[in-house]
């Protein structure tokens, strides 16, 4: 039997914000790599590896079973949350999934707006539009960092609900929580700037000058906030 499993840096942000002791749902479990780490390491009380596909819970099974995990792990066939049950699960992790899916996954579920339940979202696109739903309909981020995964740099949330609503500036929309003292963190926003500015591009040579004004103004912003930081550190 294997001992160890490794997580690349995406996932192994995601076990980071899980909580010791936690009972934990992964949604969109694949092959169960993160639950199974968690169980191995000895961090959680229980897992279910979840996914909406049969072949990703054959994969996690295999895992499991390769690892000797099933008395902690089990797996389960669920669109989303429809199969979980509030009792069963303490944190959530919604990992690999565009934000607009997970808002989704997040709205279906009501027992969600729970103060006590944890969710530790890592969106793979439109992080900005997950950032806006959570707070309109009062989630809050706790915590917010940069990982990195297949070349790529993404950011991993983790949420609580608070019941109170409030609306982001654009800014704060695509940078979230992220903090600018670390490195990764820094690239990640640096990502996010050069990214709204070639959408502001393409929308000028479209002939949308509007638009494109308008998410010129959100670049600005945030390229401001990263020279301050530069030139805190140039003093």
């Amino acid at each position: 039997m294997d001992k160890a499993i490794k997580l690349d840096g995406r996932l192994s942000r995601c076990a980071e914000f899980v909580r010791d002791g936690a009972r934990v749902a992964d949604i969109g479990t694949d092959h169960a790599y993160l639950p199974v780490y968690l169980a191995l390491n000895g961090r959680i009380k229980s897992a279910i590896a979840a996914d909406i596909n049969k072949k990703p819970l054959e994969s996690g099974a295999e895992t499991i079973n390769r690892f000797g995990v099933s008395d902690i792990v089990k797996t389960r066939l669920s669109d989303g949350l429809a199969e979980i049950e509030c009792s069963e699960c303490d944190d959530v992790v919604i990992a690999g999934m565009g934000g607009e899916l997970i808002c989704s996954i997040i709205s279906n579920a009501e027992w969600l707006k729970n103060s006590e339940k944890r969710l530790i979202l890592q969106p793979m696109t439109r992080a900005e539009i997950l950032r806006k739903y959570l707070y309109k309909n009062g989630f809050e981020i706790l915590r917010e960092q940069a990982a990195e995964g297949g070349g790529r740099i993404y950011t991993v949330m983790l949420v609580r609900y608070c019941a109170k609503s409030r609306e982001l500036t654009a800014a704060q929309s695509y940078i979230g929580r992220l903090g600018f003292e670390s490195e990764l963190d820094r690239a990640y926003i640096r990502g996010v700037a050069a990214s709204l500015e070639k959408k502001r591009d393409g929308l000028a040579a479209g002939g949308d000058i509007e638009s494109s004004a308008a998410v010129s103004e959100i670049a600005v912003e945030i390229n401001r906030l990263l020279q301050g930081v530069k030139n805190d550190e140039d003093k």
